[in-house]
C-alpha cells in the first residue's frame, strides 16, 4: 500500500529506522527502503540526494520519535530528581522487551557502522545520543545540588556515562542474542549511583 501523497518522506524515515535496527545500515539498500516505505526510487531521490542524506534525516527523526516516549514517562512525576534518574533507569529496563531490534538504538546501531565513512551521519547520530543525555543531565544537576556526590563528578559526565552504559548494553545484548547484558548493565549502574549519592540514607 502506497503512503498518502506528501507522506513519502516520513514513510522512508520510518522504514530506515525499522530496517536498520533489524539488519544494520550497510545491509539496508535504497531498494529495500523504497519497498518497505511503499514508494518508488524516484520518490526516494526526490526527497534525499543519497542514502547518507536519508541517514542524517533519520537520526533527527529518531530523536523526534523517541523524545515524546520519554517525555511522557511516569518517572517524571517523582519530586526528587534522584528518584527521577532511578525511575529513568527502571523505565529503560521495562521497555527492553521483544526482539532486540524493538528496543535497541537506531543511532547507536548506525554510528558504529558509519563513524569512519560519513562525517555527516556520525555527527547526526552523536547529536541524537547527546541530545538525550542533555535532558538527563538536568536531573543530575538538580540531584547533585540536593544530594552532594561522594566524589567530584559533573552532571554532563554522568549523563554521558549513562548513555555509554546503555549503548554498551545494546551491543552486548546483540552479541549474546538476548537482553540480559543490558539489564545487568542497568543494575550495575544503579548500584554505582546508589553509592555515589549515598542513596541508602535518602528517605
Amino acid at each position: 500500500m502506497k503512503p498518502r501523497r506528501g507522506r513519502a518522506r516520513l514513510a522512508l524515515l520510518n522504514a530506515a529506522i525499522g530496517l536498520v535496527r533489524k539488519q544494520g545500515w550497510s545491509a539496508t539498500s535504497v531498494d529495500q527502503l523504497c519497498a518497505a516505505a511503499g514508494v518508488t526510487k524516484g520518490a526516494f531521490f526526490h526527497h534525499f540526494a543519497s542514502k547518507d542524506e536519508l541517514g542524517v534525516a533519520a537520526a533527527q527523526h529518531w530523536s523526534d520519535v523517541t523524545g515524546p516516549l520519554f517525555a511522557k514517562a511516569d518517572y517524571h512525576h517523582h519530586v526528587d530528581p534522584l528518584d527521577r534518574i532511578f525511575g529513568y533507569l527502571d523505565f529503560r529496563a521495562a521497555i527492553a522487551n521483544g526482539p532486540l531490534e524493538a528496543f535497541t538504538c537506531f543511532v547507536g546501531t548506525t554510528v558504529q557502522e558509519v563513524f569512519a565513512t560519513s562525517d555527516p551521519m556520525r555527527v547526526a547520530c552523536g547529536a541524537s545520543i547527546e541530545g538525550h543525555a542533555d535532558k538527563l543531565a538536568e536531573d543530575f544537576r538538580l540531584a547533585m545540588a540536593l544530594h552532594p556526590p561522594r566524589v567530584r563528578v559533573t552532571a554532563a559526565s554522568l549523563a554521558i556515562y549513562t548513555q555509554t552504559v546503555l549503548q554498551g548494553g545494546f551491543v552486548l545484548s546483540k552479541a549474546r542474542g538476548d537482553r540480559a547484558p543490558l539489564l545487568e548493565a542497568l543494575a550495575h549502574l544503579k548500584n554505582y549511583l546508589t553509592l555515589l549519592f549515598n542513596k541508602e540514607t535518602l528517605q
